[in-house]
Formats: C-alpha cells, sequence, structure tokens
C-alpha cells in the first residue's frame, strides 16, 4: 500500500468509528504496527492518532516500548511522553535502561513532563538498579531538570551521589531518604488540604 493511502486509512478509521475507536483494541494495534512502517509521515499520524484516543492507547504502547523493535519502542516512547499518563511512569523508567540512546532520552523527558507523578518509580529504580550505568545517566538527566521546578531540596542529594566517585554505593541510600522526603511531603500536603476543606465547614457552624 502507498504512502498516502495509508496515511489516509489511518485517518478515516479515526474518523469513522469517532469516540468507538477508544475502545477498539484492533485499531490501537494497527495504529502501532504503523510504527513499523519506512515512512516518517506514517510513523507520526499514526503516533498523532494514537496521543489522541488518550488514555485507552496507554498500555498499548507500554507494551510496545518493552518488546518492539527500534522504531516502534522510539514512537512509543515520544507518544506516551505527549500522553503524560501516570500509569506509564514504571515503563518509561524501564526504557531508561534501552539499548537505543534515542529511547532513552524520549523517556527521560516523558518523566520530565510527569514531574512528581514520575519521581517514586524513578527513586525505587535507583535502589534497586544503581549499577546500571544507563538508568543512572538518564536519572540524572530527570533529576536535574525536576530540581528546577519545587524539588531541589529532596533531590540535590541524589544528584550529589550521581555524581559521586562510587554512585553504585551512594545512590541508592540518597534515593531512599529523598523517597521518604517526598512520602512526608505528600503526608504534610495532604493534612493542610484536609484542614483547609474542614476550615469552611466550623466557619459555617459558627455562624449558625
Amino acid at each position: 500500500m502507498a504512502k498516502d493511502e495509508i496515511v489516509s486509512e489511518l485517518g478515516e478509521r479515526s474518523r469513522k468509528d469517532g469516540r468507538d475507536v477508544a475502545d477498539n483494541a484492533a485499531a490501537i494495534s494497527s495504529l502501532i504496527a504503523a510504527f513499523a512502517s519506512e515512512e516518517g509521515l506514517v510513523r507520526e499520524t499514526a503516533r498523532q492518532r494514537l496521543v489522541h484516543l488518550g488514555r485507552p492507547a496507554v498500555r498499548p504502547l507500554m507494551k510496545a516500548l518493552a518488546g518492539g523493535d527500534t522504531q516502534t519502542r522510539w514512537e512509543a516512547a515520544k507518544a506516551l511522553g505527549y500522553l503524560a499518563d501516570p500509569d506509564a511512569a514504571p515503563a518509561l523508567v524501564r526504557a531508561l535502561q534501552d539499548e537505543e540512546f534515542g529511547v532513552r532520552w524520549l523517556a527521560a523527558e516523558g518523566l520530565i513532563l510527569l514531574g512528581h507523578d514520575g519521581l517514586k518509580p524513578l527513586l525505587r529504580a535507583l535502589i534497586e538498579r544503581s549499577d546500571s550505568v544507563w538508568l543512572r545517566q538518564g536519572a540524572h538527566h530527570v533529576l536535574r531538570a525536576l530540581s528546577k521546578s519545587g524539588f531541589r531540596e529532596v533531590l540535590r542529594p541524589v544528584l550529589a551521589a550521581l555524581d559521586g566517585l562510587e554512585p553504585w554505593l551512594q545512590v541508592p541510600l540518597a534515593a531512599e531518604d529523598a523517597r521518604d522526603a517526598l512520602a512526608r511531603v505528600g503526608k504534610q500536603q495532604g493534612a493542610q488540604r484536609g484542614r483547609g476543606r474542614a476550615s469552611p465547614q466550623r466557619a459555617s457552624k459558627s455562624r449558625k
């Protein structure tokens, strides 16, 4: 099938099925299969359609990222980055150890876009697999970016450990401390939100 015909078919299927395509596993599979095309426009069209579908495409894309060929993994990582779904965070963390640099880079960019939602699985990976050079490199890129957006104090010791002389020994301890610190911050924020919701209720009762 010619390039233009494939692009037309992908677009027509999405328009024809409308919302139903989101629940159509066969349609999603065919879009992911288009990642293997030699034509860049075909791959880009398929990726855009999958991003448009949103959440139903996340798990199939995670599977493609884990087991597809290099081109498919690259496209899946890029699509998951655009989708920014927290459920994809563990898959993106695992992709930091992909043998292809481009896939690792896109996985790191996807985790940066996830922000806080990507930190917990990333820190867990550093605790468990700090001997992976590729994981440490990708984590450094992600943590350095996130340290500029509100996580500086928590992440600074992890970055220092990643830059240290023996990161495979220092990183797990620093990552565990950072994970615990983030958990404490989350609990504090949850308690503050709870008090904030309760205050108007108390004020209402006092007026009565």
